[in-house]
C-alpha cells in the first residue's frame, strides 16, 4: 500500500485507510481464487505435457498452411484443456462474435429453432440473428426460428419456461455465460449443467451451445465438462493470457467442429488449411499463463466490487458472490459518473494514458458506448478496461488487469475521479 502512495499523490489518509479495510475484507475471496488458479494451471500443464508439445511446434509455415504442426498441436491441446473431442483455434477468427457466428450459421438451417435461454444474446449478434438491421442472410431471414427466454425477476434461469418451450423444431439451446451489458451475475457452471441436463432429458439430440467469452478459467470446470456440445470465445480475452495478438477458439464434439470448419474455410477443406502466421508460440504461452492472468483480473474485480459497494453503490456481483466471468458491474446512476469512471481507468493504463475517452456510436450497439482501454493488444479485454452504454440505468463494466496491482490502481483512480478527490 505504501508503494501505491508513492505514485499517486491523490490518496489521502482517509482513502488509504479505506483501501486497507477493503483489502482486509477480501482476503478469503482472494485465497479461493488462488486455489482455482492452481487447479487450472495444472490442467493446462498436463494437456501440454500429454500432447508432447515441443519447440518445433512454434515454427512458421507459409501459403495454405498444409501440415502446420503447430496449428494441429494447438488445437489438440485446446481440446484436452476443455475436455472435448476437437477444436478450432485460429488467428483469422477475428473476435468472439465471429467465433459465435461461425457456430450458429453452421448448425442452424431453415426450419430449425434456436432458443436463447439467458435472455437476448450480446448486442453484436443482433444483426446475425435478425433482431435488427436488414442483413438478408440473417438467421431469421434464412428461416431459422428464434425464441428468447428472459431471466426471472430474481436474476435466475427460468427452468420451467425452458422445459415448456422445447419442441420438435428445437435444434439449439444458446447459453451466454457472461453478463454482457446486463446487470446480473454471470451464469455459473453449476447452473449451466442444470440447463443442459434439463434439455438433454427432453431431447438428447438438441445441441447445447455456450458463449464462453470472459468465463474461461474462472471456475475449475468449463461448460464442455458438464455436457455442452460446443463453446466458443476470443483469444484476446481470458485464454490468451494477455499474449495472444488476435484470434478465437471453438471447441466441442467432432462432428460439430467439422461442420464449423467448413464454414470457416470451405467444404472439403475444413481444418486442413489455414496459416497461423507464426502465432503458435504466443497463443500457447498465453494459454499457459491464462490461469495466473485470469486470477489477477478476478482479484481486481473483487477489490473494485468491495470498494464501490462500501461507498453505497449497487454492484453485480457483490465482492463475496460466486463468480463465473471477469466482469464487475457498478450502477453509477448518471452519464457523467460513467465518463469520469472510464477516464480514471484510461489514466491508469500503460498505453495511451494521456487519452481522454468519450462516448461514440460504435457499430453493433443501439446507443453510444464509452470504452477505456490502454492495452498492449488493441481491444484485449483481459487487460484492464472499462466500458458502458450511455443509457439508463447507467451501469459501467470494469474488467481485466494483467496484474492485481494494476487492476486495483484502475479501480482506485476510477473511484477518485467520481468522488473528485
Amino acid at each position: 500500500m505504501n508503494q501505491l502512495r508513492k505514485f499517486n499523490d491523490k490518496i489521502s489518509d482517509d482513502l488509504f485507510n479505506k483501501i486497507k479495510n477493503v483489502e482486509t475484507s477480501i482476503k478469503d475471496q482472494h485465497s479461493q481464487i488462488e486455489l482455482i488458479k492452481e487447479y487450472n494451471q495444472y490442467k493446462i500443464l498436463d494437456a501440454m505435457q500429454s500432447s508432447n508439445l515441443s519447440d518445433q511446434h512454434f515454427n512458421w509455415t507459409t501459403g495454405y498452411g498444409y501440415n502446420d504442426i503447430g496449428r494441429e498441436k494447438t488445437e489438440e491441446i485446446y481440446a484436452k484443456v476443455f475436455c472435448t473431442e476437437d477444436a478450432i483455434v485460429r488467428p483469422n477468427i477475428v473476435n468472439g462474435t465471429h467465433a459465435l457466428s461461425l457456430c450458429l450459421t453452421s448448425i442452424l438451417s431453415h426450419g430449425d429453432e434456436m432458443i436463447a435461454v439467458t435472455s437476448k444474446p450480446y448486442d453484436t449478434l443482433d444483426e446475425l440473428i435478425g433482431l435488427k438491421g436488414n442483413y438478408k442472410f440473417s438467421l431469421i431471414n434464412k428461416g431459422v426460428l428464434y425464441k428468447q427466454i428472459d431471466f426471472l425477476e430474481d436474476g435466475n434461469i427460468d427452468f420451467q419456461n425452458i422445459s415448456e418451450s422445447i419442441n420438435t423444431k428445437t435444434k439449439l439451446i444458446y447459453i451466454q455465460r457472461s453478463t454482457g451489458y446486463g446487470f446480473r451475475n454471470a451464469v455459473d457452471i453449476e447452473t449451466i449443467e442444470k440447463v443442459i441436463k434439463l434439455v438433454k432429458k427432453v431431447d438428447p439430440s438438441i445441441i447445447c451451445m455456450v458463449d464462453n467469452c470472459y468465463g474461461e478459467f474462472i471456475e475449475e470446470k468449463e461448460p464442455t465438462e458438464v455436457g455442452a456440445d460446443v463453446i466458443a470465445g476470443s483469444l484476446i480475452k481470458n485464454p490468451g493470457g494477455g499474449l495472444a495478438l488476435t484470434g478465437g477458439y471453438i471447441v466441442g464434439r467432432k462432428k460439430i467442429i467439422e461442420d464449423i470448419s467448413y464454414q470457416l474455410t470451405s467444404p472439403g477443406i475444413g481444418k486442413e488449411c489455414g496459416l497461423t502466421f507464426g502465432q503458435t508460440r504466443t497463443v500457447l504461452q498465453g494459454l499457459f499463463l491464462a490461469p495466473q492472468t485470469v486470477s489477477e483480473a478476478v482479484k481486481g474485480a473483487v477489490f473494485c466490487s468491495k470498494l464501490f459497494e462500501d461507498e453505497g453503490y449497487e454492484v453485480k456481483p457483490r465482492f463475496n458472490d460466486k463468480r463465473s466471468d471477469i466482469i464487475q458491474a457498478i450502477k453509477l446512476g448518471s452519464k457523467d459518473k460513467i465518463i469520469d469512471f472510464c477516464k480514471g481507468v484510461q489514466a491508469s493504463s500503460p498505453v495511451d494514458s494521456f487519452v481522454s475517452p468519450e462516448p461514440w456510436d460504435m457499430p453493433g450497439y443501439d446507443s453510444p458506448v464509452i470504452m477505456a482501454a490502454g492495452a498492449f493488444v488493441q481491444g484485449s479485454s483481459i487487460e484492464l478496461s472499462s466500458d458502458a452504454p450511455i443509457k439508463e440505468p447507467y451501469v459501467v463494466y470494469f474488467q481485466g488487469g494483467l496484474t492485481y496491482a494494476h487492476s486495483k490502481l484502475g479501480a482506485i483512480k476510477a473511484f477518485t475521479n467520481i468522488k473528485h478527490l
